[in-house]
């Protein structure tokens, strides 16, 4: 007798299939994951950095993504400036405290943020009011602001120079989506910065 539970894995993956070749036919889509890899090398070669913002399983993406900027992604090479505002639990929990949690993000920015820099703010909804502001800080003092979030008009449009709206209504599908993503940048990234990589 079948194992019911792997007609329901087949129909997970291939619904995550069906998303990725979405993603990979909405020239949209990959346009603005070719600009923000530009955007990001220019900023690094300038000697900036790059920050990332997210909540949840958007927090764990920040970080792994920085994480790969800061190791390496496919080569060896030079360390890249990235830092997650996800981390450091006495600044989240201070600022969370004392200017209320739609801040702690926001006040990172204006404590770290340069003009120039980039900052990548992850939401799936595309409405998380800490990224909202964090987006609308680093607009003020001019960093390059790109979202990732869900496809569509969200309120995170109008605050991101490139928004990179996974083509999905499916939150499991745009946060795989917004990993792959990560993925993709880190690799444009350390080929114009390093050379061709392998893969």
């Amino acid at each position: 007798m079948a194992d019911p539970r792997t007609d329901e894995l087949h129909a997970f993956f291939r619904r995550s299939q069906q998303a990725v070749e979405k993603a990979m036919a909405d020239t949209a889509f990959m346009g603005a994951i070719t600009s923000a890899s530009q955007k990001i090398a220019a900023s690094l070669k300038a000697g900036g950095k790059v920050l990332f913002a997210g909540n949840g399983g958007s927090a764990a993406d920040a970080q792994h993504i920085a994480a790969e900027f800061v190791g390496r992604f496919i080569n060896d090479r030079a360390p890249l400036a990235a830092i997650a505002l996800t981390t450091d639990t006495s600044a989240l929990t201070a600022i969370g405290n004392d200017y209320g949690f739609d801040q702690v993000f926001a006040r990172q920015v204006g404590a770290l943020g340069q003009p120039g820099d980039v900052l990548i703010g992850i939401s799936t909804s595309g409405k998380s009011p800490n990224i909202l502001s964090a987006l609308k800080v680093a607009r003020e003092r001019k960093l390059v602001t790109v979202g990732f979030t869900r496809g569509g008009k969200t309120p995170m449009t109008a605050l991101c120079d490139i928004v990179i709206g996974a083509p999905s209504e499916e939150t499991a599908l745009i946060q795989q989506l917004h990993i792959t993503v990560g993925h993709a940048i880190c690799h444009l990234v350390e080929r114009e910065m390093f050379g061709k990589t392998p893969g």
